[in-house]
């Protein structure tokens, strides 16, 4: 938990004041007693008026003091807990978004999604009830026992006699707590999971009738998390009557031998009030005791949870210093690159080398797992080769700075993720600040500006959640536009035309023949393939064959047979 409260160090003058004016409150409430105790013996059973009305308008004023320090503390622990709150998500959205893509695969998407939200919040709410209750109760039970044993010592020890035994037992209830609420975060997860692929893939669930069976297994996951919940609520409701019982036992051996005192004269009543008095404050301590140690154990496990993102060891893309002043030449190449992802020992791609000049476009194609996404990967560093080099503009990727090195590369992902926000705001993310003329120019060459234009607000047409109001091939063309409005000098494709009708297709490939950039791009279709100045064909994360169209039908077996999978009548018209 100490990783999680520094981010409330800069707070420090705030948090002082809440602690003061929850201190200035508390010591009000313990001298009310004493002042009580002098209202009954000094005034009272003295038939003093002037005693009580001195001793009432003390207890008003202590009254008005203690109401006014404890709203003033509810603000600044508001304010504390709020701006904390706020910071520690920022740090830790920070930190998710340095992660390399090796650390970022351990966390499952929708834990970060709860370390975010809920676990954030429980650790924000035990700050605000650490500076209003949380630290109180606590001092309020030792400062009854303190002014108890001022006001009667021997009245006092009745108090304190079951004391040790329910520390003892509230330490075992915590420790309990915390184990049984780290499940419960984890059950948390798992159905936040569920419930995320549930929503993303809710048309598949319509068209295969699986609306039933997806809501079965959403209460098999749901009543986990209530079995859990409810075996730790269950251990926490058990504290609260426990140490009421042994605060009750207290009270009775004090109004027993309190009685006993007054009749022989070795105490006054208003002391006997007093303690008693103090004896209901410990109780309702007491009382808040489950409630706080419930929220400390919920708050325990959270702050573990996120110390796991804020602690993670080696997350960070590795590449922040290096070489800033790219020369955006275009070359890109493999020498000798064998790379396995972290964490595993299969290896993915095995002794790759070519080279593509400036300009030059490459169709990477080969079955499903024989590494074509996992290459393109390590232009970008998204990953570092295993062994061998990848060089791009005339050096080693690992000697430019990862900023420098992105900016000249524009990706286009197999999936097209499209941001809520119009379609300027995701056309603008290929170029930060790029102009109206410069958004419509990339559309255009994407094929995608004329159907922008039929939109009712043309470009400030706001898309929906992963662009779920678009079609799939108008994601594409606005992926591709998106990437070539920052006029990249490697542009990266990952089957990123797949949705395209042939007309449109062939439209998009006479535009970016005209763009100056190096073109790397995954395709399965050799009408697409043919149009690149080399093909490379990979074969289980080997290179089977390199070369031209022309070429790797005359050279490669396995090209051919892909070819003749594909339309007859065009294999017949390349040969």
């Amino acid at each position: 938990m100490k990783t999680v409260f520094s981010y409330a160090k800069s707070y420090k003058l705030f948090i002082a004041i809440a602690l003061f004016l929850m201190l200035l409150e508390l010591t009000v409430e313990l001298l009310q007693p004493l002042v009580i105790a002098k209202i009954i013996d000094d005034g009272i059973i003295a038939g003093d008026r002037g005693q009580i009305v001195e001793y009432g308008f003390l207890l008003l004023g202590l009254s008005a003091i203690a109401f006014l320090s404890g709203i003033t503390n509810s603000y600044f622990a508001s304010h504390v807990s709020q701006s904390f709150s706020f910071d520690l998500r920022k740090a830790v959205y920070g930190r998710i978004q340095s992660f390399s893509l090796a650390t970022f695969n351990k966390f499952p998407a929708s834990g970060l999604i709860t370390r975010l939200t809920s676990d954030v919040t429980m650790v924000q709410t035990v700050l605000f009830m650490g500076l209003r209750i949380m630290l109180r109760a606590p001092l309020l039970v030792i400062g009854s026992i303190a002014m108890a044993f001022v006001v009667n010592a021997e009245l006092a020890v009745y108090l304190v006699i079951v004391f040790p035994v329910l520390l003892i037992f509230l330490y075992v209830m915590v420790k309990q707590g915390v184990k049984y609420f780290s499940f419960v975060q984890q059950r948390l997860d798992r159905l936040n999971r569920m419930v995320q692929e549930n929503l993303q893939a809710v048309r598949l669930i319509k068209a295969y009738l699986r609306g039933k069976y997806e809501a079965t297994r959403f209460s098999e996951v749901a009543g986990s998390l209530k079995t859990d919940t409810v075996k730790a609520f269950r251990i926490m409701e058990i504290i609260l009557p426990v140490l009421l019982f042994g605060m009750n036992l207290s009270l009775l051996a004090v109004l027993w031998f309190g009685a006993g005192q007054i009749r022989q004269g070795g105490a006054e009543i208003g002391e006997l009030v007093a303690i008693v008095n103090y004896a209901m404050r410990m109780t309702g301590a007491f009382s808040m005791f489950s409630f706080i140690i419930m929220a400390f154990a919920r708050a325990k496990a959270s702050s573990e949870r996120i110390e796991e993102v804020l602690l993670a060891t080696d997350v960070r893309e590795k590449g922040e210093s290096g070489e800033t002043n790219v020369l955006t030449r275009g070359e890109v190449v493999f020498k000798n690159v064998s790379f396995t992802y972290p964490g595993t020992d299969r290896e993915v791609l095995h002794n790759i080398s070519f080279r593509l000049e400036p300009n030059e476009k490459l169709a990477i194609m080969g079955a499903t797992g024989s590494g074509k996404s996992s290459l393109l990967q390590l232009i970008p560093r998204f990953y570092d080769a295993t062994e061998g080099n990848v060089q791009i503009h005339g050096r080693d990727v690992k000697d430019w700075s990862l900023r420098s090195l992105r900016k000249t590369i524009g990706i286009v992902p197999q999936q097209s993720m499209l941001f809520t926000g119009t379609i300027s705001n995701n056309l603008s993310w290929g170029k930060e600040g790029a102009e109206q003329p410069e958004l419509a120019g990339a559309a255009a060459k994407a094929q995608i500006h004329e159907t922008v234009e039929r939109f009712p607000k043309g470009y400030e047409t706001r898309v929906g959640q992963k662009g779920v109001n678009l079609s799939g091939g108008q994601k594409q063309r606005l992926s591709i536009a998106r990437a070539l409005v920052r006029k990249p000098s490697v542009l990266i494709l990952d089957d990123s035309t797949s949705a395209l009708d042939v007309k449109t297709e062939a439209a998009l490939w006479e535009e970016l023949e005209r763009e100056h950039a190096t073109m790397l791009m995954v395709t399965q279709k050799i009408r697409t393939a043919m149009k690149a100045d080399r093909i490379l064909l990979l074969e289980d994360g080997r290179i089977s064959a390199y070369g031209t169209h022309q070429e790797l039908l005359q050279t490669s077996v396995l090209y051919r047979q892909i070819a003749e999978s594909q339309q007859e009548q065009e294999v017949d018209e390349y040969v």
